[in-house]
């Protein structure tokens, strides 16, 4: 199959869900869902009642019906649950995850993949980070049961990746090695995954499954050369994201400095020569700032295979961001109030994190402020090794006293968002609270986000995931969309 001049960036929790990617996919270019806290997207989209029945379509064509059933016993409220109720909420990984979230989780990324791939035959890739290492066997697993295309992924150097995909097409057992702060050279901690134990007889219903393309998204060439040295398999190509992409960011290259405002300073050390990825002989894609024609065009020229645009697709109709949310922030696009802020601390991740400036939400210093700390999902904890040889788990934006009991420094507290609650509430997931709290959103947007208005059709107040495909490949408008003067 050719290969894309556009992907569709990989926005988690849930902005790039399954209806965005379609829309892209179907219209040949390619189509990327968020892997990221899916198992707690399915099941808050159950919560709510499944009210399309999309979940419920999809869940039904899972081989292994019993297994679907626990799911639905679990999270599926008939007509949805009570506005002020709050979400199911799935346990927290750790090292020896239980079989049903294991299940959960591969389950969700096989949904959100078959629904993308549904009646059509685009390209279908899925994202997932490297940060977010404990739910990615599973994830990895059911997205291939679903048939994904390929696999990208960022926020790390994801060596292991490209040997999981090619094991995991034959349904042996994997395993990944963990990052562990507090760990010895000697130590290798592990998660496991196997497909006979998580999935009964699944092997004999499904055969062989197609071993999807790997795509790590990277910051430096030097990047690039360690994985293609270091990867136990086959990696089929890069996507080149700068500084200015939405979402978190590469620290940059050399000593962290702020600039007035205290965002980390970026310099010529941080962006990529085309010319100098063309020797490594495989596609590569730019992301970070490409979002409109001539600058597509200008990196074809160079030799790239395309560009991944994230932010311009991240306030597109059929996105998963929360629509009085993706309204507010149009509108302060066409007014042009919107700004951003590279945050050197919000994410607990502490790679800076893209912040969009929208009154209401975290990035209000006055919501901010009165949040209540708290780590109940914990996709991005970190694993500690104990002094005593245990292992602990804990997050920078968890209760202040709870980290540095567990051996945190006080000063990585400061200025960090729960981004796992922050961003479920971005796509309308936002949990509520015993105490009649509700989570507030954090929306993460690439620098370009001023420029997302060349998009909106004349006489219109929005735009479609075609309109950007057909705006980014130089394309007239659709016949039925009022021409821009």
């Amino acid at each position: 199959m050719k290969l894309p001049v556009v992907i569709q960036g990989g926005m988690g929790v849930a902005i790039s869900n399954w209806t965005l990617a379609r829309a892209v996919s179907r219209f040949g270019q390619m189509g990327v869902v968020s892997g990221t806290g899916i198992s707690r997207v399915l099941a808050s989209r159950l919560t709510d009642g499944d009210l399309g029945g999309h979940m419920r379509r999809a869940l039904e064509s899972f081989p292994l019906p019993d297994v679907v059933q626990n799911i639905l016993k679990h999270y599926y409220v008939p007509g949805g649950r009570a506005p002020t109720a709050p979400y199911k909420t799935p346990p927290a990984y750790t090292i020896k995850p239980p079989v049903f979230l294991d299940q959960l989780t591969a389950i969700a990324n096989y949904v959100e993949v078959f629904l993308a791939k549904e009646n059509h035959h685009g390209l279908v890739g899925i994202n997932l980070l490297e940060k977010v290492q404990m739910p990615n066997l599973a994830s990895l697993y059911g997205a291939m049961l679903a048939g994904v295309d390929y696999v990208l992924m960022g926020a790390g150097i994801p060596t292991q990746v490209a040997g999981i995909l090619d094991k995991l097409a034959h349904h042996e057992p994997v395993s990944y090695r963990l990052d562990v702060h507090g760990a010895g050279p000697d130590d290798d901690v592990r998660i496991h995954f196997d497909p006979a134990r998580i999935f009964p007889g699944i092997a004999g219903l499904t055969g062989q499954l197609k071993r999807p393309g790997f795509l790590p998204i990277i910051s430096s060439t030097t990047l690039a050369q360690a994985l293609l040295k270091r990867s136990e398999g086959a990696i089929n190509g890069f996507v080149v994201e700068g500084p200015t992409a939405g979402g978190h960011n590469a620290p940059p290259r050399g000593p962290l400095k702020l600039n007035g405002l205290g965002e980390p300073i970026y310099g010529e050390k941080d962006v990529v020569d085309p010319e100098k990825m063309k020797p490594f002989g495989l596609p590569f894609w730019f992301a970070g700032g490409y979002g409109n024609p001539q600058q597509v065009q200008s990196v074809l020229a160079a030799g790239a295979t395309g560009v991944q645009v994230g932010t311009a697709f991240a306030l597109c109709d059929e996105s998963g961001m929360e629509a009085s949310l993706k309204q507010a922030v149009l509108r302060q696009v066409l007014d042009e109030s919107a700004q951003i802020f590279t945050s050197p601390n919000a994410s607990p991740t502490g790679f800076p994190f893209k912040v969009a400036l929208v009154p209401g939400t975290m990035s209000d210093p006055e919501v901010y402020a009165v949040r209540n700390r708290i780590c109940d999902l914990g996709f991005l904890r970190v694993i500690v090794r104990n002094e005593d040889g245990s292992i602990n788990y804990r997050c920078s934006a968890e209760p202040v006293d709870d980290y540095v009991r567990k051996g945190g420094q006080l000063e990585d507290t400061e200025g960090r968002a729960c981004l796992c609650n922050n961003l479920l509430a971005t796509a309308g997931y936002g949990q509520h609270r015993k105490d009649g709290a509700v989570e507030r959103a954090l929306v993460t947007s690439g620098d370009d986000l001023v420029m997302v208005g060349q998009y909106i059709p004349a006489g219109k107040t929005s735009y479609s995931a075609e309109d950007v495909l057909r705006y980014l490949l130089g394309l007239p408008r659709h016949p039925s969309a009022p021409q821009s003067a």
